[in-house]
């Protein structure tokens, strides 16, 4: 079950406090990032090792592309088309405001999100103060109209491991909060974007780690960052755990198949405000033996920032 797979660190990718949604841009040979309390994308084109960084007004937290290569994404106050442009090491992300929740609770931002296969942007929201253990969380849906759903499921403390199936017929979300630590599936239609009949498909109170960022690989296995757990877990479509690869870093965030043949598990971390050790915040990549599915563009037209 164990997997002894060797780690590599991406100096060249810089550290980050807390190192979030990986997005692999395969016409670009690069990786993108977000590093949410420093308010950044960061992207390392893989073969120069050379990083550019944009930075924003306030925080964005998870992103998608869309054909064109423009940006739509989670941030602190709603849903954002973003626009990056410019060659310098760090330069000016501009923004556009697409759409923006009733947030019922003081606090609150964006937390995990990506498309579904059909292209619809999904992102939730938490409280930033998880001390609170707040269940005012809740997930929603940008679709290609430019149109954000009400909630469509909510009651979450710190929403996390958003996925899908290879055909899209099944969904996958967790709720990181160590009062938590769930893994949800929901049987999904392709057509109008529903969840429904919610279940448990990983229990981690019986694992290391709690449940943060995910993705699924070409099998349908479903990958978990085990958050304080300092692994990646990978459960078959049946909810079993059949495989456990150890990390340098203690608090790896989420996870991203990329490079040429997505065969690269690219992996972000996060550095705890105390006992940090010298790979916490950094990036990963491992090569599995597994390969990944494409990340799905936006279906929607985006604003040019």
């Amino acid at each position: 079950m164990s997997a002894a797979v060797r780690a590599e660190r991406l100096d060249a990718g810089g550290r980050a406090a807390v190192g979030e949604c990986p997005v692999w841009r395969a016409q670009e040979g690069a990786l993108y990032w977000v590093d949410i309390p420093a308010r950044r994308i960061v992207r390392l084109e893989i073969e120069s090792a050379r990083r550019t960084e944009w930075a924003f007004g306030e925080q964005v937290a998870c992103f998608a592309f869309d054909a064109a290569g423009r940006v739509v994404a989670g941030m602190e106050s709603g849903i954002f088309g973003v626009t990056l442009s410019g060659a310098s090491e760090v330069n000016e992300g501009r923004v556009v405001k697409l759409a923006a929740p009733a947030f019922p609770a003081p606090g609150m931002r964006f937390n995990d999100g990506r498309c579904d296969r059909q292209g619809r942007f999904w992102a939730g929201t938490m409280v930033q103060d998880m001390s609170l253990a707040s269940t005012a969380g809740a997930l929603y849906r940008y679709d290609e109209h430019g149109t954000l759903s009400a909630p469509v499921v909510d009651g979450l403390i710190t929403q996390n491991g958003l996925a899908w199936s290879p055909d899209g017929r099944t969904m996958y979300l967790s709720d990181s909060h160590p009062q938590r630590r769930l893994v949800w599936a929901f049987d999904f239609d392709p057509d109008t974007g529903t969840p429904r009949a919610q279940r448990v498909f990983a229990d981690l109170h019986h694992y290391a780690g709690r449940p943060d960022g995910a993705a699924v690989d070409a099998d349908g296995c479903y990958w978990t960052c085990a958050n304080d757990g300092g692994r990646l877990l990978r459960f078959t479509p049946q909810g079993k755990l059949d495989r456990e690869i150890a990390l340098p870093a203690s608090k790896p965030s989420m996870c991203a198949f990329g490079g040429g043949d997505l065969r690269t598990l690219y992996v972000t971390t996060i550095r705890p405000a105390k006992n940090a050790t010298d790979d916490d915040g950094y990036v990963f990549a491992v090569v599995p033996g597994v390969q990944g599915l494409p990340e799905p563009d936006y279906a929607g037209l985006l604003p040019v920032a």
